[in-house]
């Protein structure tokens, strides 16, 4: 056998798989609450779109807010805005579900039918791994949060 020949041994190839393996082993882990951090900053960017969405269906239509997301969704086809299509927020937030979170929203009815309040809450659809905080927030525009369920008015706001 010739001993000049030319190549990696065994040895030096299990020893750059393990170092590929630590790193893997450290980025991992920041990767994955990378993108929890980022879900959750969709979720309150998508609460205020709303809150924004709900001020403009209000003013424009002079009939309360509405009833659904989906009537501050697209109109279907591209078509003219309407009351019940406004078209002030993407499809995928008047379905209910963006970036790792399921927005639910809650309309309240005054007695004249029209919806005089609403409140919406921000939930991570898988707990942990999509996001850690729920988000709750109603027309006073203020987004509160809570870390272990789902929030309320009575949560504290975010930031404070």
């Amino acid at each position: 056998m010739r001993s000049d020949s030319v190549g990696f041994s065994l040895i030096e190839l299990l020893i750059v798989v393990a170092i590929i393996l630590i790193i893997a082993a450290i980025a991992i882990p920041n990767l994955l609450h990378s993108r929890m951090a980022a879900n959750q900053a969709s979720a309150v960017g998508t609460l205020r779109a709303i809150n924004a969405a709900e001020i403009t269906y209000a003013s424009i239509y002079n009939a309360g807010y509405s009833s659904t997301l989906a009537q501050l969704g697209p109109p279907p086809g591209g078509g003219a805005p309407t009351s019940a299509a406004a078209g002030l927020v993407d499809s995928l937030v008047a379905s209910g579900s963006k970036s790792g979170y399921t927005f639910v929203y809650t309309p309240v009815q005054g007695t004249s039918g029209t919806v005089v309040s609403y409140s919406v809450t921000a939930s991570p659809i898988s707990p942990g791994q999509t996001g850690q905080t729920y988000y709750y927030t109603d027309p006073s525009t203020v987004i509160r949060q809570n870390n272990s369920t789902v929030a309320t008015a009575s949560d504290s706001p975010i930031g404070g």
